[in-house]
C-alpha cells in the first residue's frame, strides 16, 4: 500500500526547500507543494513501500495503509522514532494496541563499510567478483571466466 500524507498533520518541514520525506525517498516520489506548504506523494502507484518517509516524518503526517493480513481494515500502524530505536504502534479496529520496539542502526552517517568487513576479492566493488562471494558461499575462491 503506498504512502500518503495527511495534510492536517503535515507542516511541510516548516516550508524548507526540501522536506525530510523528499530527502529520504529512494524513488523520488515525495514533493512539497509550494502553495499549500504540504508534502504529497506524486505517484502513489510507484511507491516501493519502504516506509522511509513514514519513519522520518516528525509530525507523523506520512502514513502507510498496512496490508489486510497484518493490519485489518480500520487499523493503523504508527512509528515513533527515538535516537536508538523505533517503536511501532499497531492500533486494531477493536481499540487494542500492540507496540513493538526495535533498535535502529547505530553506524554514524558516512561510516558504513561497503564490503561489510570482508577483505577478500580484488578490492574493486565494480568488478565481476562479489566481495563476499567466496566466504558467504563456503568456497575458497570464485571461478573466473576469461573472455
Amino acid at each position: 500500500m503506498p504512502s500518503f500524507v495527511n495534510p492536517e498533520k503535515c507542516d511541510g518541514c516548516k516550508a524548507l526547500d526540501k522536506t525530510a520525506c523528499q530527502h529520504i525517498c529512494p524513488n523520488d516520489l515525495m514533493l512539497l507543494n509550494k502553495e499549500t506548504e504540504k508534502a504529497y506523494n506524486r505517484e502513489p502507484e510507484m511507491c516501493w513501500e519502504c516506509y522511509n518517509c513514514v519513519k522520518i516524518c516528525q509530525p507523523q503526517a506520512v502514513e502507510m495503509r498496512g496490508y489486510a493480513d497484518f493490519v485489518p481494515m480500520g487499523a493503523t500502524v504508527t512509528p515513533m522514532r527515538s535516537t536508538d530505536s523505533i517503536m511501532w504502534t499497531v492500533k486494531f479496529r477493536n481499540g487494542m494496541l500492540k507496540r513493538f520496539k526495535f533498535p535502529i542502526r547505530t553506524t554514524p552517517e558516512g561510516k558504513a563499510e561497503p564490503n561489510g568487513g570482508f577483505d577478500e576479492g580484488d578490492g574493486d566493488l565494480n568488478s565481476h567478483q562479489l566481495c563476499t562471494g567466496p566466504v558467504s558461499h563456503g568456497l575458497d575462491s570464485l571461478t573466473v571466466f576469461k573472455k
